[in-house]
């Protein structure tokens, strides 16, 4: 599994609950930039849409050496390839008050087929943030002392 992007932010600013994996519908260009590693899963957010599942806002730059006939709008909407039964959980989830869908990491599996990995999440407030910052410092600080004392 090559990973090409992950979404650290979103660990930070929302409670993960649950994962799926999803194919992508791309362009034969976006497929050798993401080989490139040239995407961006900032600010992304996954959109449930008359039955279909859409990656938002999602970053993939064109290759310098790509056609200009054949250049992709970087930013487009692209449509997710999901089960029925998936995509129906998925709309149940953000039809609930302060679930959103955001991608975690956009990779390419073991047969070579673009993935993006999305988590079904719920938004942090400020306070929330602070306290589980604190948390993994003192997970850390503890690790540290029962590995200095060979624990």
């Amino acid at each position: 599994m090559k990973v090409v992007a992950t979404n650290r932010k979103a660990y930070h600013d929302y409670d993960i609950f649950d994962k799926y994996e999803a194919g992508i519908e791309l362009k034969g260009s976006e497929v050798k930039a993401l080989r490139a590693g040239r995407a961006n899963l900032k600010d992304s957010f996954v959109k449930i849409k008359d039955g279909e599942a859409w990656w938002v806002q999602g970053y993939i730059s064109n290759l310098d050496t790509t056609y200009s006939a054949f250049r992709h709008d970087e930013r487009r909407p692209r449509k997710l390839l999901l089960h029925k039964h998936e995509i129906a959980k998925l709309a149940g989830y953000t039809s609930e008050r302060g679930y959103t869908l955001v991608p975690t990491k956009l990779y390419f599996n073991n047969k070579n087929k673009a993935k993006l990995e999305i988590a079904v999440a719920k938004g942090r407030k400020l306070h929330d943030k602070r306290r589980v910052m604190k948390e993994k410092e003192l997970k850390k600080e503890a690790a540290a002392a029962m590995k200095r004392y060979g624990f």
